[in-house]
């Protein structure tokens, strides 16, 4: 398979953004350490049970962006004939790899002895898409003595080519914060591979470097298998989701074009959301419309914006100005228009255009700038440009904005109102007051 074909800069990216999101040791000490009061009155309080619950949500959201990327280099690190290609693969697959490995032994770790928190951890958790026994069956995954051998199996390999991998870091830019990543998580391979490998790991080191290259089939990309069978535990795998056809339709898209106007905030549901994966709600994303290069212009912005893109969009490859046809491959989506002055729409249109290209927050943290969510995007916007008076809320220690909870003070604040819905009961646009009944039937609101 050519390697020119993989989208190399996109898993980059959401390899270096996730490892950089995943929880640190210090968050994840300070959170258990906390549930030791639970553990002594032998039940969890309503806040600690969402403090501990929404970090492991972060955990498994993280996971599964991680197990993907891992899961689309496969293919690319097989080639023999392109050992450059395959380097550059092995250098983004094995640092995935590593932070995933890290991660989950430090939480098995932390809560495979506090059998209260083991039990909160294995309860199904509907609102986020967590099923019951989650946990363990992670822990038995990270216990498996074969796919530990997989695992350290690629370490060999990067012992044996570790100069090859690390002078990427000259290419600069992600490259390098790839390798500063890797450079981060190598103290937790060594450890590991002290404690779990022993004689055994001595005997393996000498046999694989005696077949060296001839083994590159057999065994350095042995951990890669287990990417498949992990990413299966989750609901709605990536790969039925990009062959599965979506809802809104050409003949719905081209209504939405005829509705669309400049500032107007695009809110969207997929059926099976692996982007949106873990995310609370009905709806659990938003998009900012800046309008086409025609509509644009007659509000006197003046860009270098391509022709067709027409959506700032924050997802997992970052903050970056996109095409409607991909922001609406959804399916269901509703409308919001700003009801402010025409003046303060343009200012939060040349506002959200002034954010692309920042990263992902995989951390829902407003209280960074560098990073944007979804739903920060609009805020941001709207906050900065014409002062809105958003609330943030409070979500397991961190301020943020839901999509819904953006919907809700929107419109209750009189910033937004709803001028058309598609995909709840039913296969038509509707707009108007017919937009907003049903978007008010299809989540809890307050306006």
């Amino acid at each position: 398979m050519s390697f020119e074909k993989l989208d190399y800069d996109r898993i980059l990216e959401l390899v270096v953004s996730a490892a950089k999101g995943i929880p640190a040791e210090s968050d994840l000490v300070e959170l258990l350490d906390g549930a030791l009061s639970a553990q002594q009155r032998g039940y969890f309080l309503p806040s600690e049970d969402e403090r501990l619950r929404d970090r492991y949500r972060q955990y498994l959201r993280l996971r599964t962006v991680l197990l993907a990327c891992i899961a689309e280099l496969e293919p690319y690190c097989n080639d023999e004939d392109d050992w450059d290609a395959c380097i550059r693969a092995f250098a983004v697959a094995f640092t995935a790899a590593c932070v995933l490995m890290r991660a989950a032994e430090f939480i098995v770790d932390l809560a495979g002895d506090r059998f209260l928190v083991w039990k909160k951890l294995d309860e199904a958790e509907l609102r986020y898409g967590i099923e019951a026994k989650s946990f363990s069956r992670m822990y038995k995954n990270l216990t498996s003595p074969r796919r530990m051998w997989r695992f350290y199996e690629a370490t060999l390999f990067w012992e044996l080519h570790s100069d090859e991998v690390m002078s990427l870091r000259g290419e600069g830019g992600r490259m390098r914060e790839l390798i500063e990543v890797l450079e981060l998580e190598l103290p937790f391979v060594r450890r590991s591979k002290a404690a779990y490998l022993k004689r055994q790991l001595q005997y393996r080191i000498f046999s694989f470097r005696r077949r060296q290259h001839s083994s590159y089939r057999k065994v350095m990309f042995q951990m890669f298998r287990m990417s498949g069978k992990v990413i299966s535990e989750v609901k709605q795998p990536i790969l039925a989701i990009q062959k599965s056809g979506k809802r809104v339709t050409p003949r719905v898209l081209a209504k939405a074009w005829a509705i669309l106007q400049p500032g107007d905030v695009i809110v969207t549901r997929h059926d099976e959301a692996m982007s949106n994966l873990f995310l609370p709600g009905f709806w659990p994303h938003v998009a900012f419309y800046i309008g086409s290069k025609e509509q644009r212009e007659g509000l006197g912005i003046f860009d270098d914006v391509p022709e067709g893109v027409n959506v700032v969009e924050a997802k997992k490859d970052g903050v970056h100005l996109r095409a409607l046809t991909e922001t609406l491959a959804v399916d269901a989506f509703t409308i919001l228009r700003s009801k402010l002055s025409a003046e303060k729409v343009v200012d939060a249109v040349k506002c959200a255009m002034s954010h692309t290209g920042k990263r992902y927050d995989f951390v829902f943290d407003f209280s960074q700038s560098d990073r944007l969510a979804c739903t920060e995007v609009v805020y941001r916007s709207y906050q900065a440009a014409a002062g809105v008076g958003f609330e943030l809320e409070e979500h397991a220690g961190r301020l943020c904005l839901t999509a819904e909870a953006l919907m809700n003070q929107g419109i209750k604040l009189g910033v937004f109102e709803p001028v058309a819905i598609y995909g709840v009961d039913g296969i038509k646009v509707h707009e108007g007051a017919e937009a907003k009944r049903r978007l008010a039937d299809s989540y809890k609101t307050d306006w």
